[in-house]
């Protein structure tokens, strides 16, 4: 793999003292091999929206417990909230340079010359005059009307290649493009994606994109990292595991662990930068705390096997779309 573990950071946490790997991209800029996601998601009346603080919460939480990668997105509507934590911590000590802000591009800015005005909008929610890593959140381009916008991803790499060249962006990459789309820019001669952010966990593990990616020296994030591990998140028909699995209890127990720590760590063992998701504070320091163990072979296979090639987040209202990115895959 290009991608390579350099230096490290540490987080003082009430039980433990975590050490947290960085990973080298392609520009050679290191990204922390863990970071916080601040999507809320979507309960049983569909997404939840943000109220005034909880992201925020969430953030000044983290960087207490020694994250300093902080994924976002315009979408989300949390900018402002990711912003104000990140300012407090600042203030208090924390050095800019220290942390690693991830947004992204959403579908209505498609259009070349529309991708740096976007980026400028969220870096003012974001307060930041950069972010360390700016990605292109779907291939698939959407206008506010939601009608398609049929833009070429590749017309809008170029924009973020622009927005990079400007300095509003330290790194660039993309998330939810599969192999022939990433294949599609790397081939153009412009700049090959830093990142590519998909998900990723027990029940969608996807090998070869992984291993594609290790070839091309593309990093990965993977989102939704715990998938149907817990009953109240699972949708009807999701495969095993869940939580009380009790193969994984027993594994959990083995390194004095929480079952979703090793869902966590075993991203971490596939060369995946994990991006949990959680507005409770010690949760929040709990799925940092997985730097003190390695899985065994046994272990690792037992893992291995629950993959089933199930997406939690599919996205079918886009299947229409010719840039809709997981055709063969759903």
């Amino acid at each position: 793999m290009k991608g390579i573990l350099v230096f490290v950071s540490f987080a003082i946490l009430s039980h433990a003292t975590v050490i947290v790997p960085k990973i080298k991209l392609l520009d050679g800029r290191n990204v922390p091999a863990f970071a916080l996601g601040t999507w809320l998601g979507n309960n049983t009346k569909g997404r939840v929206e943000p109220s005034s603080h909880e992201v925020e919460d969430a953030v000044t939480w983290a960087i207490e417990a020694g994250y300093r990668h902080i994924d976002t997105a315009f979408a989300y509507k949390v900018e402002d909230q990711v912003g104000r934590a990140v300012a407090k911590k600042i203030g208090e000590g924390v050095r800019r340079e220290d942390l690693f802000i991830t947004t992204k591009l959403w579908n209505s800015f498609h259009a070349r010359d529309q991708v740096a005005p976007a980026l400028r909008e969220s870096l003012k929610k974001l307060n930041l005059t950069y972010v360390d890593l700016y990605l292109i959140h779907w291939p698939v381009g959407q206008f506010n009307n939601l009608t398609y916008d049929y833009t070429d991803y590749v017309d809008t790499w170029k924009g973020m290649v622009e927005a990079k060249q400007l300095g509003l962006a330290r790194s660039i990459g993309v998330s939810n493009f599969n192999q022939s789309q990433i294949d599609r820019l790397v081939q153009s001669g412009l700049e090959t994606p830093a990142v590519l952010q998909v998900e990723i966990n027990l029940n969608l593990q996807q090998p070869s994109l992984l291993s594609y990616c290790r070839e091309k020296g593309i990093v990965v994030m993977g989102y939704t990292p715990f998938g149907s591990l817990f009953p109240s998140k699972a949708k009807e028909g999701a495969p095993p595991p869940r939580v009380d699995e009790p193969a994984l209890v027993e594994i959990a127990k083995k390194y004095n662990k929480t079952v979703p720590q090793i869902a966590l760590r075993y991203l971490v063992e596939l060369g995946v930068i994990p991006i949990p998701k959680s507005l409770t504070k010690s949760r929040i320091e709990s799925n940092l705390d997985v730097f003190d163990f390695s899985l065994n072979q046994e272990e690792k296979d037992l893992l291995k096997s629950y993959d089933k090639g199930y997406r939690t987040i599919p996205q079918l209202k886009w299947v229409e779309h010719p840039y809709y990115p997981f055709g063969d895959q759903i």
